[in-house]
């Protein structure tokens, strides 16, 4: 690391994120959106435009709407005639290549009734995504440099002096991690990166492809390996099990998709004018904790997997929207004691599902025996009723729920959809930084509470039709913080308003 050659007592930034995808853009907004001065700085001198996540799930997308961005990826759909089936295709995905039936789901299932317009996925290709997000980022304010690499960073107590390669050193209170898989942040820093070893390479391509009219279409397993041929005109992706790539870095060539094509299908496949090709692989692997200090890490950089039922994207949006609202409250100073300690305590344990889910795809996908055995039971169970309607509530991310403790059922899930009667979604009232009390009672005793937190907490009063919910208390993030069914005693409000918010004292409105 370099030497510090700025002083300690000045602060350039309050968080410097390392990485502009979609990750480190989206925790930019979050952080932009409650007034904290952030600068994000990206190595690459123009957004990766390589084949990657092709949806984001209902909550990346609950998470995107409360910052008012659906109708720019709406409009983005829409120029790129991308549909939005709004979950009526006739496969809701595929666990290991094993196409799940849409036919089977339980639409009216507590968790996925009433999602939004949108069903349980948006189909917005990651690039598009991260076009989205880095003009609404740039119009917040956020300063974005491009081609800028981390030298290395020393960090003390009060902060962070980061050295940048061609400029002057940064001076930042915090530091944040978003730069992927190979994340310089967290080597760095020197946390622990535990898992497991990879054992496959898979490769995916958008390229002119001859000779595979005959493949037939979805995921398909051979003797030796998977592959799927569309449905984008194209677009291919084959899985190997023979361990990872000997050079990962290598430039993806024509050649080596043609050659995996060939091995996996047996067909008379010709590929040329390659578009863009990525290779990835199953190594699993997870921080040990996602704070050290005045560093933390998020998304790909705090964890890694294999891309399989596109969990990874989704992942990272959730760390960025968790660790947003509570960053920008320390940094102001107002955040109750151990608020940030619960970034790692919510977040690493959906980090360590999702490594498992992975896991589990690569294990029924093998060609050995006991692999097809597997697959044939697991193919029966997602047929069934519950078996869709299991995976469709764990790919939407609906399952997600923190244990908050408060005994109602909504405490720890993600905001519950209701139409409200002046006409308006809860959805609507999610736009700003601040936590969010609903009354839907008509109790006066909630508005006395909410003058308390004033500048951190907005009271929203109204009437509504599709819950038996009296109260809500929702977190900035949009997690409920507390709920009851009727007029109750209160003290379960309060103790979760000091548990998120800190002390009922007025202060300052922020954005």
């Amino acid at each position: 690391m370099p030497e510090q050659t700025t002083s300690p007592a000045r602060t350039d930034y309050d968080v410097l994120i390392v990485g502009a995808g979609p990750v480190g853009l989206m925790l930019a907004i979050e952080l932009r959106t409650a007034g904290i001065r952030v600068l994000v700085i990206e190595r690459l001198a123009e957004p990766d435009t390589a084949v990657k996540a092709g949806a984001v799930n209902a909550a990346a997308t609950a998470a995107l709407e409360r910052r008012g961005l659906l109708p720019a990826l709406r409009e983005a759909l829409r120029r790129l005639s991308v549909p939005v089936d709004g979950g009526r295709a006739p496969s809701v995905g595929h666990f290991g290549g094993i196409q799940v039936p849409a036919g089977p789901v339980d639409r009216e299932d507590p968790v996925l009734r009433g999602r939004g317009a949108d069903g349980w996925y948006l189909p917005i290709p990651q690039a598009e995504l991260e076009r989205v997000l880095g003009r609404y980022a740039a119009e917040l304010g956020v300063d974005i440099r491009r081609g800028v690499e981390v030298r290395g960073f020393d960090a003390d107590e009060s902060g962070v002096t980061v050295g940048l390669n061609g400029s002057a050193d940064v001076r930042a209170a915090w530091l944040a991690g978003c730069d992927g898989g190979h994340s310089l942040v967290r080597r760095l820093a020197g946390f622990e990166f535990t898992g497991t070893d990879p054992g496959i390479t898979g490769r995916q391509a958008i390229a002119t492809v001859t000779g595979a009219d005959g493949l037939p279409p979805g995921w398909q397993h051979t003797p030796t390996g998977v592959y799927v041929h569309g449905p984008m005109p194209g677009r291919v992706r084959t899985v190997e099990f023979d361990g990872p790539p000997a050079d990962r870095e290598a430039p993806v060539t024509a050649t080596e998709i043609e050659d995996s094509l060939r091995r996996v299908t047996g067909a008379d496949i010709r590929v040329t004018d390659l578009v863009a090709g990525t290779r990835f692989t199953d190594n699993a692997r997870q921080a040990t904790t996602y704070r050290r200090g005045r560093v933390l890490l998020c998304g790909d950089a705090a964890h890694v997997h294999s891309p399989f039922s596109g969990q990874g994207l989704n992942l990272g949006l959730g760390d960025a929207v968790n660790l947003g609202w509570k960053l920008a409250a320390t940094v102001r100073g107002r955040a109750p004691a151990g608020l940030l300690d619960t970034y790692t305590a919510e977040r690493h344990p959906i980090g360590a599902w999702v490594l498992d889910w992975t896991r589990a795809q690569v294990a029924v996908m093998r060609g050995d025996a006991d692999s097809r055995a597997l697959r044939a039971v697991v193919t029966d169970f997602l047929g069934t009723r519950d078996g869709a309607t299991y995976y469709v509530q764990r790919v939407s991310g609906l399952w997600q729920h923190y244990d908050l403790g408060g005994g109602h059922p909504l405490v720890g899930a993600t905001t519950p959809e209701l139409r409200l009667g002046d006409g308006t979604r809860l959805a609507d009232h999610t736009r700003s930084s601040r936590a969010l009390l609903v009354d839907l009672a008509g109790d006066d005793r909630l508005t006395a509470l909410a003058e308390q937190y004033s500048g951190r907490l907005e009271l929203v009063r109204a009437r509504s039709g599709d819950t038996t919910v009296s109260s809500v208390l929702i977190r900035p993030d949009g997690v409920v913080a507390w709920a009851a069914d009727g007029i109750e005693d209160l003290g379960g409000l309060e103790t979760a308003l000091t548990r998120w918010l800190g002390s009922g004292v007025r202060v300052p409105s922020e954005p």
